[in-house]
């Protein structure tokens, strides 16, 4: 599979990690389909791809993904790479995450890259390849205190990620999950600043308290995990499937 002139998808693709697979993969010769909730970052990250295309979407709606995708389709063609970006994240105790914090955990980070996957897996069997990605985390791989729903969700799209690639293994479509650790973006810039609220601490002792767990001890820079996606895309991870794979300076082993 060569990326050049492939149809991506990515949620999620305003900003952030989104962001800089839109740019690894549209570098490479790809037609970037971008989609999320809210239009203005998605249309002005298209304005800057030389093949972008911004559609509103809300991943957690079946009706909604449903519309997105066929006007995905209609604009660039069939999907080849689908990346599951969008999501999100809470932090509290858990004797203080009610059932409708659960529930939203659950819409965004599991349901919604079901859904997204539901959309173009038909297609992609039929063209006999594919790339299903999803942007999954370290939470999906172990537990962390205060992210008891959030854990949650990520290790049930790990779940949905294996089963399905054992599904599709002879179709051609690999399924995988990447796995990032603390990475520089709004979620991460959001915890530091919740961090130095709650204790006084720096900004410097704040990340520092992010990575701690990181033998780095460093955030994962988003350009980090677009390159392995860009490498996922290619033939040459055409055997990969099934697969988490962290990016987390040896955090998980």
């Amino acid at each position: 599979m060569d990326v050049k002139g492939k149809h991506a998808v990515i949620t999620g693709g305003g900003r952030g990690i989104g962001s800089a697979i839109a740019d690894s993969l549209n570098a490479a010769g790809a037609k970037v389909t971008l989609m999320g909730r809210t239009m203005a970052p998605l249309e002005a990250k298209a304005m800057t791809l030389q093949e972008g295309f911004s559609v509103q979407c809300d991943v957690t709606d079946e009706d909604s993904v449903a519309a997105a995708f066929a006007k995905a389709v209609a604009q660039f063609g069939p999907v080849d790479i689908l990346v599951n970006n969008a999501g999100a994240a809470i932090s509290l105790p858990f004797k203080k995450v009610d059932l409708a914090q659960l529930q939203d955990m659950l819409a965004v980070n599991l349901i919604g890259p079901f859904l997204c996957i539901q959309a173009v897996l038909p297609a992609l069997i039929d063209q006999g390849a594919g790339r299903i990605i999803t942007i999954a985390s370290t939470a999906a791989l172990k537990g962390y205190s205060y992210v008891t729903a959030y854990s949650a969700a990520k290790h049930g799209v790990l779940g949905l990620t294996r089963s399905l690639a054992l599904e599709v293994a002879g179709s051609g479509v690999t399924v995988n999950a990447l796995c990032p650790g603390f990475t520089e973006t709004d979620i991460a810039r959001n915890a530091i600043k919740n961090i130095m609220a709650k204790t006084g601490r720096s900004e410097e002792e704040a990340i520092g308290e992010l990575v701690a767990h990181n033998p780095q001890k460093r955030l994962i820079q988003p350009e980090e995990v677009a390159a392995s996606v860009l490498w996922l895309c290619t033939d040459n991870a055409a055997s990969v499937t099934g697969q988490a794979i962290a990016i987390a300076g040896g955090e998980v082993m």
